[in-house]
């Protein structure tokens, strides 16, 4: 039977991905994985990654099913460091389609372009198709038959059109009321996103002499808005731009810079050359570890959601310089004094805090129930729910 939490507010702990441009692969070890809940042998699932935070998310749930016997189909688009990560995380997996920029009209054709070309992936005949928001995937999957479940965590960007999963899967924090989902068909989880991954996390110190960085200095990871998203507001551009110029007047301090792609390091580079080769602003030329950046720093500030939650979920002080429409994570974190929202340019100066924090040896090792419940979930619909396979017989 599936399991739902269907409560308002969460009160389970919780917890981006991000690398510069990699060029060597890095194999991943797959961890010991604990066995719970049915044993799908024999059955597939189809899983699309469709930006870059969801490669991370994803890995435990591809480890945990394929130790359970199903068959896993691995997708991605090329959207901002997808490659990147599946490279450093040693994730092979086919990409298909890329990113297409802020026009509608343009991102409804280029998903429509991808549709097709993911044809021959959902010709295989998997028994479910998952993702974290590829409307793609859910547009071929319609076509062809095939149940989906639909994951998300930022409820005003889940709109899908005529086309609508058959499940969706959405932390606890976020009300039924914005979910605009089918009750019975809705499942909510504990925790949130970053639950199901962070747990694996293990501090490597490393990174910060190979960024030339010292105990001295005042660590900040900092990110920038996503200007190409769909619900990017121009007033997180004015907040960064307070920000590097707040904290390049400190001496101590040493911002980390991580770029959404090439084309903003490049930007970056050029609007802050001054900042950057003062050696204030880094702009990391090498792999990095988002975890580990974040887990060794002495605060965050981001204009982008998933690095945000992260922060929190590792007990690191974070400010959002995110002015979209907040969602209701954000909401809950800042409600609970794991987040600080900048909502003005003043508040820049007014609400950052740069202080030094003491870290344990390792972040918190308390249970976290989010992956768990997510994979008995997928296991009952795939031992249950799904009919027996309409392609098969074509």
């Amino acid at each position: 039977m599936l399991k739902n939490l269907n409560t308002a507010e969460a009160t389970s702990p919780s917890l981006s991905p991000v690398l510069s441009p990699i060029t060597e692969p890095v194999a991943r070890p797959v961890p010991q994985v604990r066995h719970s809940g049915g044993r799908p042998h024999g059955k597939k699932v189809w899983i699309d990654i469709d930006n870059s935070p969801h490669v991370p998310f994803f890995l435990p749930i591809i480890d945990e099913l394929r130790v359970r016997g199903v068959e896993v189909l691995l997708t991605a688009r090329d959207m901002y460091q997808v490659r990147d990560l599946l490279q450093f995380f040693g994730l092979s997996c086919k990409v298909v389609g890329g990113h297409y920029g802020k026009n509608k009209v343009l991102k409804v054709a280029a998903n429509c372009s991808r549709a097709l070309q993911l044809f021959p992936t959902a010709l295989q005949r998997p028994d479910l198709a998952i993702s974290h928001g590829s409307r793609a995937q859910i547009l071929v999957c319609k076509m062809l038959r095939v149940p989906v479940v639909l994951m998300h965590d930022y409820e005003h960007s889940t709109k899908t059109g005529f086309i609508k999963p058959d499940w969706v899967f959405a932390p606890d924090v976020i009300s039924n009321r914005d979910l605009k989902a089918k009750q019975e068909r809705t499942i909510k989880y504990p925790g949130i996103k970053e639950d199901v991954y962070v747990p694996r996390f293990q501090p490597d110190p490393g990174m910060l002499k190979s960024l030339g960085i010292t105990a001295e200095h005042l660590i900040v990871t900092l990110r920038p808005p996503a200007t190409e998203a769909h619900y990017h507001n121009p007033e997180s551009e004015e907040l960064f731009a307070e920000t590097v110029r707040f904290l390049s007047e400190m001496p101590d301090v040493r911002a980390v810079t991580l770029p959404r792609n090439t084309r903003q390091a490049e930007q970056l580079r050029q609007e802050w050359a001054d900042v950057i080769s003062s050696g204030k602003v880094i702009i990391p030329e090498h792999p990095v570890d988002g975890l580990n950046l974040i887990w060794f720093s002495d605060l965050v500030i981001s204009g982008g959601g998933t690095m945000n939650r992260e922060a929190a979920a590792l007990g690191v002080p974070v400010y959002s310089i995110f002015r979209g429409k907040i969602g209701g994570v954000d909401r809950y974190l800042a409600k609970s004094g794991r987040l600080t929202l900048i909502e003005s340019v003043a508040q820049v100066r007014e609400k950052i805090v740069l202080a030094r924090r003491s870290r344990a040896v390792q972040p918190s090792a308390e249970d976290r129930p989010t992956l768990r419940f997510i994979i008995e979930n997928i296991v009952t619909i795939l031992e249950e729910q799904c009919p027996p396979n309409r392609l098969s017989a074509r």
